[in-house]
């Protein structure tokens, strides 16, 4: 495993000193500045401690010690308290259009056999009709509810 030395300056010190023993925190980011400022070998600190002397201090693991340190090191120490943020970017299959579809199909009468429309049928009848390619009962439910046509059990002429 690559070894990540950390070496802050007077002033980031300074801010994860404010951080860890000053105002209102997250937990995780006060654990965070302690990790840095335990790990630290520039010429401000007096004495490094070890990871395993940081890990039973702080009641942390070895391996969210050395992401800390991996964070700082690559990325900065705003990353690395803060975290970066999810860049995966979600497309969204259901469109405006098949909602209003689906809608209308919950609406309906439900298929032979069956007292009413289920989340399950309405998907595969949804995906039957080609309204879509493919679509999980979940998202059925959830716009279904997002759209307030679920308010009342599906089928129901209330």
């Amino acid at each position: 495993m690559k070894k990540y030395i950390v070496t802050l300056t007077e002033e980031e010190r300074r801010i994860l000193g404010e951080l860890a023993y000053k105002g209102e925190h997250k937990s995780q980011k006060v654990l965070d500045a302690l990790t840095l400022l335990g790990c630290d070998v520039g010429e401000f600190q007096e004495k490094r401690s070890t990871n395993e002397e940081i890990s039973r201090v702080l009641n942390t693991s070895m391996r969210k010690i050395d992401r800390v340190k991996k964070r700082f090191v690559e990325e900065g120490l705003d990353v690395a308290l803060n975290r970066r943020k999810g860049s995966r970017i979600y497309v969204k299959k259901a469109d405006g259009d098949f909602e209003a579809h689906l809608i209308a199909l919950s609406c309906s009468e439900p298929p032979e056999g069956f007292a009413r429309w289920s989340l399950r049928l309405l998907a595969d009848k949804a995906v039957e009709l080609a309204y879509i390619d493919s679509i999980s009962h979940e998202t059925v439910r959830r716009i279904l509810k997002k759209t307030g046509s679920f308010s009342f059990q599906v089928g129901d002429p209330t």
